[in-house]
């Protein structure tokens, strides 16, 4: 796809997952799923969350909003596959902009983003679970 010299101020992993995103699309009856926006910017994410054994298995995202908000959501979705329900409710912007590399101070927001959305999808996981009286605990 190729960038132009606006780009140049980002990370190779944004312009990375920017170019080649993860995990994009749909996924059909999620475990948890929820949607974030910020009203400033107007960008908008929503990501989707199968979950076994108290870990997130599979992890689906849409994003519309700048290249940052892409690159972050498809890092994002990468980054906690494996992780536990409590880490992801820890995760914070900080640990998704320092892994991907760092962002300009203007696009630290598409890591808040990202971090409020797969936080959010864990607690509708959690209401869900919870409802059906089926909630795993820590570890198993």
């Amino acid at each position: 796809m190729g960038y132009d010299r606006s780009m140049a101020a980002y990370a190779p992993l944004v312009i990375e997952h920017f170019e080649n995103p993860r995990n994009a699309g749909e996924m059909a009856d999620p475990d948890g799923e929820a949607s974030t926006a910020n009203p400033v910017c107007g960008d908008r994410m929503r990501v989707m969350l199968r979950v076994a054994g108290g870990r997130v298995q599979q992890v689906r995202w849409q994003t519309r909003g700048c290249p940052p908000a892409i690159a972050t959501s498809s890092f994002a979705s990468e980054m906690v596959l494996g992780w536990t329900i409590e880490q992801v409710e820890s995760l914070t912007r900080e640990t998704i902009a320092e892994a991907i590399g760092g962002l300009p101070s203007d696009k630290v927001h598409c890591s808040v983003l990202a971090a409020t959305a797969l936080r959010s999808a864990v607690a509708d996981y959690r209401a869900k679970a919870s409802s059906r009286d089926q909630i795993d605990g820590p570890g198993r």
